[in-house]
């Protein structure tokens, strides 16, 4: 938790330097509160990195796919020339990612993981799948992560605006 929390200092401190304004001077602060009450409940002081960083991804305001694309980079396994995301990384990433609604009450059971998984490793011979299957996967919009493209068309939206007149 301390490691992360220096951390988190020294993102939103280089995001007040190149946006300032934006950045709350308690950002990091309340995202550590908001890590360590996903991630540590028990208060042992512990987070793992890699669940820290998926809520981080998850909750940025960058693109779909590139967020889809850093969750394969932080789970995915070197396998030779390639990088492949196995059953076991996926149910953790799952995991990982479904303390951000939890969070808000919105919980989903360890079975609606498991039937994810299975739907992304469906027709798959092999113990592991490369990016653009897993890719491929969360352009469907499993149900389990439904959540997240939900979130970001919300947040796309926000900044859209109309010159159009009403009567």
């Amino acid at each position: 938790v301390q490691q992360i929390s220096e951390m988190l200092t020294e993102l939103f401190q280089r995001a007040r330097l190149e946006k300032p304004g934006q950045a709350d001077p308690r950002a990091a602060e309340f995202t550590l509160s908001l890590l360590v009450a996903m991630y540590d409940r028990s208060g042992t002081g512990y987070i793992k990195t890699r669940s820290a960083a998926a809520a981080l991804i998850a909750l940025s305001g960058d693109t779909l796919l590139a967020k889809y694309r850093a969750f394969f980079q932080f789970y995915a396994v070197p396998d030779g020339k390639a990088a492949l995301i196995t059953r076991s990384a996926l149910r953790s990433l799952l995991t990982d990612l479904n303390q951000v609604p939890a969070i808000v009450g919105e919980s989903c059971t360890p079975s609606c993981v498991e039937i994810a998984a299975h739907s992304c490793f469906h027709g798959v011979l092999n113990s592991a799948i490369v990016e653009e299957k897993f890719l491929s996967w969360l352009r469907s919009e499993p149900a389990v992560l439904l959540w997240l493209p939900t979130c970001y068309r919300l947040s796309a939206t926000e900044m859209v605006s109309h010159q159009a007149r009403c009567r």
